[in-house]
């Protein structure tokens, strides 16, 4: 056997550590819609919008935001072309911002309303586009640690909008008109630029856990780090040289991912040639070692699953389908329900979050305090859900359904504790609420992975997605808006006092304790699918990891 083994320079940038690398550059540039506050207010101003007609143009955002079907179907047309869903979302976002750019400009006449609405349904919709293709392509890379990396994607588009705020703030400060043609451009060409590289490459390794987790290590300094720059520019008032080292600063952590990806490629070929070394000193016994009596490693100690007698059938089982076979099951309207009850009423709660500190007696201060915290909260609960569940799965063999059951019930405490509105209520109960809202994003994406597969992966999470819109619209128009304005007209206009929302968000506790029941319902309908198939699946994989037999092209 010839043991000069040197890899080529094509499978040092074409391998999935570059593709989850670019597809976290792409997730931090692709939060537009999070900063929609930036922007608004010269919309409002250049077209002679009221709040009400501002309100409008932000629910064809939500809209645009959770509409991700199409998005879902291009993937499933293209499953070995991610790069199309980018280029598709790309056009997207540049077509909607730039139109909105010219119009606020004054370089296109005044557009019907609904013209605008169909600039920005146009814009958000692009963000289901890049958040499609880098999520399934993950999922495809990365089949044993699915809800680490739908973590590690939906925590660093979690911190987008954060990132997307301090470049405004370096660049086009106190010019929300030229922040439209940044949003127009920035997220367009890092898309362009590397779409390339996000491709779905079918390999297993041994020790991918622990570049994984040198990736969500990253996503937890930068939060740190966006939560301390934001403090500290609210506090202070900081001079132009230190906005630009911390600016400097960003973008040094924002690189850092590249490095995590070089040392895992390194890491891969070091292995590869290790294992061609010892196979040729075996050479006259052709066949690997046998798998009876090896060790899965520490992480893995607690399967107790048996692999012998297990066919290919059997651990490919519900690979293939589709949305309409997926929705003629319960366990998909189960977590439809699931994902109502919690996204629509974490998004009433923060929607309603200014309303409900002035009712409480909170200061401005503590109120934008709040606003500004549930970002991390949001993030916290994106990045660890998919982590937590991960490992419990992995080591205690728990079915991932049940962190959906423990945190519908958190979340219905956290509602119960800012209804009854006790001191440092809203602080507690927003916190509960932001957590469990943001692991909603990274659970129920990984569940409708493991239990319809992957091959309509993108289609049918999307579909599930729009639960959340429908949730929120209910509680927040049709349950938390009526109550309000029903007290505030006994009041004057305005109401003080924990009566405000009280029955509402009582309501809402009631809304995710159901979702609860339900989430309980789809964790025993699933836990043997879970214990005999996912698991087995995993084991599989897990094993055959230790044996490394793709080479590098």
């Amino acid at each position: 056997m010839d043991l000069d083994y040197n890899p080529s320079r094509k499978s040092l940038i074409k391998n999935r550590w570059v593709a989850t690398a670019a597809s976290i550059w792409i997730q931090c540039t692709s939060g537009s819609l999070y900063t929609f506050t930036i922007y608004s207010s010269i919309l409002k101003s250049t077209q002679g919008y009221d709040q009400s007609t501002l309100d409008t143009i932000s629910v064809f955002k939500d809209l645009g935001a959770n509409a991700g079907l199409l998005s879902g179907l291009l993937y499933s047309a293209a499953p070995r072309r991610p790069w199309l869903v980018l280029l598709a979302g790309s056009l997207q976002c540049f077509a909607g911002y730039f139109l909105m750019w010219l119009t606020v400009n004054g370089l296109l006449p005044r557009p019907p309303l609904l013209v605008m609405c169909f600039y920005m349904l146009l814009a958000a919709h692009a963000m289901t586009f890049f958040n499609t293709a880098n999520v399934v392509t993950g999922v495809h890379n990365f089949p044993n640690y699915s809800g680490t990396i739908v973590g590690i994607m939906k925590g660093f588009l979690g911190l987008s909008g954060a990132i997307l705020i301090q470049v405004y703030q370096i660049t086009f400060k106190d010019k929300p008109s030229s922040y439209l043609l940044l949003l127009a451009l920035l997220p367009t060409i890092t898309s362009l630029l590397l779409m390339g590289f996000v491709r779905i490459f079918n390999t297993n390794e041994e020790d991918e856990k622990r570049h994984l987790n040198r990736f969500s290590f990253l996503a937890i300094v930068l939060a740190a780090y966006l939560t301390a720059t934001i403090i500290i520019q609210h506090i202070l008032k900081l001079k132009l040289y230190v906005r630009i080292v911390t600016f400097v600063l960003l973008i040094l952590l924002l690189t850092s991912p590249v490095f995590v990806a070089i040392q895992a490629q390194r890491d891969k070929s070091y292995r590869l040639l290790k294992s061609l070394l010892e196979h040729n000193q075996v050479s006259d016994d052709s066949d690997l070692p046998a798998e009876e009596g090896m060790s899965i490693g520490p992480d893995h100690g607690e399967y107790h699953e048996d692999l012998n007698g297990t066919n290919d059938d059997a651990l490919e089982l519900r690979e293939d389908l589709n949305l309409l076979k997926a929705m003629g099951t319960i366990s998909f309207w189960f977590l439809f329900f699931t994902t109502m009850c919690a996204m629509g009423s974490g998004l009433a709660t923060v929607n309603n979050m200014s309303q409900i500190g002035e009712s409480l007696g909170y200061t401005t201060l503590e109120i934008n305090t709040l606003v500004s915290l549930w970002s991390i909260w949001n993030f916290l609960g994106r990045f660890g859900a998919g982590y937590i569940s991960d490992y419990f799965l992995h080591v205690k063999s728990c079915p991932r359904p049940l962190f959906i059951v423990i945190t519908l019930v958190a979340m219905s405490i956290g509602h119960a504790m800012i209804a009854f509105g006790f001191p440092g209520a809203l602080y507690a109960g927003s916190i509960l609420v932001g957590v469990c809202y943001g692991s909603q994003w990274s659970l129920m994406p990984t569940i409708a992975s493991e239990i319809f597969g992957k091959a309509h992966f993108g289609t049918i999470f999307n579909t599930i997605t729009i639960a959340g819109p429908v949730g929120s619209y209910i509680l927040s128009v049709k349950v938390v808006g009526y109550i309000y304005d029903k007290e505030a007209s006994e009041q004057g206009g305005t109401c003080i006092g924990t009566r405000c929302f009280m029955l509402a968000f009582i309501i809402m506790a009631s809304v995710t304790f159901s979702g609860f029941l339900v989430a309980l319902g789809l964790l025993l309908k699933t836990r043997n699918f879970y214990k005999h198939v996912i698991l087995r699946r995993l084991l599989h994989s897990l094993r055959h990891s230790k044996f490394p037999t793709d080479i590098l092209n």
